[in-house]
């Protein structure tokens, strides 16, 4: 049995989306279009980006710029979408400090929609979920290789940190070696590198082939703010989903994708990439003309691994020659 999963990248719903979620419906956030992408999979899991409160305070670090919070609103949109899980393993979970965070937790449960990456303590940041759809089992675990002062300690809340530039650490390769006899399947969804870049960098393809040794099926990463290339299981980078992020001329990250992944206990058997476009605090299907650049962008950025796109009706599928190097 296979089942099929729905995969988005950062989802920022802070600052002037939070402003539109304040004067709008929470489904003003998505097209309609994007949500029946969401909602024909079995599954869903996205990066969110933001935490989800009124309360706390900016956290205060040297070179901290960004502080992203969101309404309680943010939490209902998220639901209307169909997201099932979201991982909070990233560098924008603490943005307003420990008690920002735990409404997140509870304002996610409260719309039935799971959390990964970040909690009150290192079990509960570290725990996977195990989402089930059609019989079939996926663990779902978050980690992030920054920032090292987010990280969740014995006395003190934060995200499932790893300093993956040094490796895989044992605690996640033995979590992912248990998950793998616990489920079908094994998404780990890292939150790795450095912003704008266009393709992952040599420590990021060396810890996404650790952890497929680990026993991970499919490997989801994001932190670029721009799709990389897949290579196998591995989706190295999905991009943004939403924000209100300044446009890079050349790297335009205001044009992205979303993944529909088609697998079983084995691994993916068919990769699917919709295009999207995002407009200021709004996503929507990319047009014709915004599909030209997404398309010579996922080609180029997916070549270098032996993978192929063919484009039907608008959508891209990904042909794979090679496994994950």
């Amino acid at each position: 049995m296979d089942i099929t999963l729905a995969l988005a990248g950062d989802t920022m719903l802070g600052r002037d989306v939070a402003d539109r979620l304040a004067a709008a419906s929470p489904r003003s956030l998505f097209s309609d279009a994007v949500r029946d992408r969401f909602m024909s999979a079995d599954l869903a899991v996205l990066n969110l980006e933001c935490c989800i409160s009124t309360r706390g305070d900016p956290w205060e670090s040297p070179g901290k710029m960004f502080h992203f919070r969101a309404p309680p609103a943010a939490a209902e949109s998220l639901a209307w979408l169909g997201v099932d899980c979201v991982t909070l393993a990233n560098n924008h979970a603490l943005d307003f400090g420990p008690d920002a965070l735990a409404d997140t937790r509870e304002h996610l449960a409260e719309n039935g929609i799971e959390a990964v990456g970040a909690g009150a303590d290192p079990q509960e940041a570290r725990a996977a979920v195990i989402l089930e759809a059609r019989g079939v089992r996926v663990a779902v675990l978050g980690v992030t290789d920054h920032p090292a002062d987010f990280a969740v300690g014995a006395r003190h809340p934060g995200v499932a940190y790893a300093d993956l530039l040094a490796g895989v650490p044992d605690w996640l390769a033995r979590q992912i070696g248990e998950l793998r006899r616990r489920a079908d399947v094994v998404l780990v969804t890292p939150h790795w590198g450095p912003n704008m870049t266009a393709e992952p960098l040599a420590y990021v393809r060396k810890a996404a082939a650790e952890l497929l040794a680990a026993g991970a099926t499919l490997i989801a990463g994001h932190s670029a703010h721009v799709f990389h290339g897949v290579d196998g299981p591995v989706l190295y980078d999905l991009g943004d989903f939403i924000d209100d992020y300044a446009v890079d001329a050349g790297l335009r990250n205001d044009l992205g994708l979303m993944f529909l992944v088609t697998l079983d206990e084995r691994g993916p058997r068919e990769v699917t990439a919709v295009p999207l476009a995002l407009d200021y605090c709004r996503t929507r299907p990319a047009d014709e003309n915004e599909r030209v650049f997404i398309r010579e962008r996922l080609i180029a950025a997916s070549a270098e691994f032996g993978t192929t796109v063919e484009e039907h009706d608008g959508l891209y599928t990904l042909h794979t020659g090679v496994p994950a190097h």
